[in-house]
């Protein structure tokens, strides 16, 4: 599948090479070995490399090697003198003396497991793909799909993805498919979930002309559009059973027949399914066949739901954000507050959410930067200040000079008023300006004055409230009662 890895033995001794090669032999394990003239040669013979094992003595062509391969682990066996080589992380074990059969597997397995975590080799991965990039993400569960992708993405196994709805079960399947030796073939979706059960086996299978009322033509399925390819069943729990028996029937003969036809039509389809529901209760209640389950579910993928690895939304943000940017040319940004706000969201849709908010941040506030307290209540998970700037005294007064005369009709008061002095002098007091003048900025002053006297004298001098009462922050008022040399009282 991905070729079997070999060790290479290096030993001047030949009896203890023999002996170690009996113990690997017995064991399975591929191997070469060589003495120490031949360790330069021999280490880049070999193609699929696991380990090296050295033994004796650690030359100072074998500490060079050691020090120059830091991708590779190296094993030390029966070494007296290990000092040259003791701060080198590469080597990983040291075999007992005599060999043990326990300790030599789980030297082994730690040799592979050194190969498969090995830093970067998810990164150098993405360069096959561009979607593989949108799996982005450093907690251990989206290290370990990167990893299931990568090792079965080569091999023609079936494939079930399984996780919440958002948490991107088609994105794993795009990479299945990229991945892997059909990429050039087409990579055909079907949402299982979206299509009346009816029309479900014409729309996998086809139809010859006339097979049905509205069938004026022959019509290939999607199994044919996906020869060669990738056939994505998304929502396999939602077929209906007497799909799920034709399926199985598919993925055991390999071979179908379009509805109304009686040609058997070979399928060389690869099959990667989804769903969000759990397939093992629908069996029991007989909602979803075990055989049907059994044959999807060779290769099962669980795709994690965002709030069990909140460490990677910053970096989906990122990602999620350079994707908007690169599509509308329109972008957003975020306060270290409020990804740690976000951090802390359940996150119910998942990944699909936090792109939905995102594309909302950018209509509200593009091209600006967001805070928690901009950000949706459902998503203010951290207590912030929210800043309000303090503007100076004139834009204030204007302001108020704007609000005091907006929408106010001279020529209508005027009519409404004519001949009545008691109305005139009642309207007086609401803002019309008297026959002899007045100072505007006192009258506004006095107006403010009163004003702040009411609300304190309803509020019993509660500043807190009485700025509620005014619409305006308590600093604010605090400072305007020293202006005034008012008191709480």
């Amino acid at each position: 599948m991905h070729g079997q890895k070999h060790i290479l033995v290096v030993d001047n001794d030949a009896v203890r090479r023999h002996q170690l090669e009996t113990v690997l032999a017995f064991v399975g394990e591929h191997f070469e070995s060589c003495n120490e003239e031949e360790l330069a040669s021999s280490f880049k013979g070999i193609d699929n490399l696991l380990t090296v094992i050295f033994t004796g003595n650690i030359s100072e062509q074998a500490e060079e090697l050691i020090r120059a391969n830091p991708s590779y682990p190296f094993i030390l066996h029966d070494v007296v003198d290990q000092h040259a080589v003791e701060n080198c992380a590469n080597v990983i074990g040291d075999l007992s003396v005599p060999l043990n059969y326990a300790q030599l597997t789980e030297i082994v397995h730690h040799c592979h497991q050194y190969h498969n975590k090995l830093p970067n080799k998810n990164q150098k991965s993405a360069g096959h793909t561009k979607l593989f990039r949108s799996l982005v993400g450093v907690s251990k569960p989206m290290q370990q799909v990167r990893f299931l992708i990568e090792q079965v993405a080569t091999t023609a196994a079936n494939v079930l993805i399984l996780g919440e709805s958002g948490t991107g079960k088609e994105v794993v399947a795009r990479n299945i498919h990229n991945l892997s030796d059909r990429a050039k073939a087409p990579f055909v979706p079907v949402n299982c979930g979206a299509i009346p059960g009816e029309l479900l086996e014409s729309e996998l299978f086809g139809h010859e002309k006339g097979a049905f009322t509205g069938a004026i033509s022959t019509r290939k399925g999607r199994f044919e559009l996906a020869e060669g390819g990738t056939l994505f069943l998304d929502e396999i729990g939602d077929m209906p059973q007497p799909m799920q028996v034709k399926l199985l029937r598919v993925l055991q003969e390999r071979t179908f027949e379009r509805v109304g036809g009686s040609k058997s039509i070979k399928a060389n389809v690869r099959i990667v399914a989804a769903t969000h529901q759990h397939l093992e209760d629908m069996i029991k209640s007989g909602d979803f066949r075990e055989d049907l389950f059994y044959r999807l579910n060779v290769f099962p993928i669980e795709t994690p739901a965002l709030r069990e690895r909140k460490e990677d939304v910053p970096l989906l943000l990122q990602e999620l954000v350079s994707r908007f940017e690169a599509e509308q040319n329109q972008s957003v940004r975020f306060t270290e507050k409020a990804i740690e706000s976000l951090m802390e969201h359940p996150w119910a849709g998942n990944v699909r959410e936090l792109s939905n908010l995102i594309e909302r941040m950018i209509i509200m506030y593009g091209e600006q930067v967001v805070n928690v307290s901009e950000l949706p209540a459902k998503y203010q998970h951290i207590d912030v200040e929210e800043y309000e700037p303090e503007y100076p005294e004139e834009l204030q007064e204007r302001e108020a000079i704007n609000e005091l005369f907006a929408g106010f009709d001279y020529e209508e008061e005027d009519e409404e008023h004519s001949g009545d002095s008691s109305l005139e002098n009642e309207g007086s007091s609401a803002g019309i300006l008297p026959s002899d003048g007045l100072n505007l900025k006192e009258h506004l002053a006095e107006l403010e004055i009163s004003l702040i006297s009411q609300a304190l004298e309803k509020t019993e001098g509660v500043v807190a409230r009485s700025a509620e009462l005014l619409g305006m922050r308590r600093t604010t008022l605090v400072e305007k009662m020293k202006k005034y040399n008012l008191s709480k009282d």
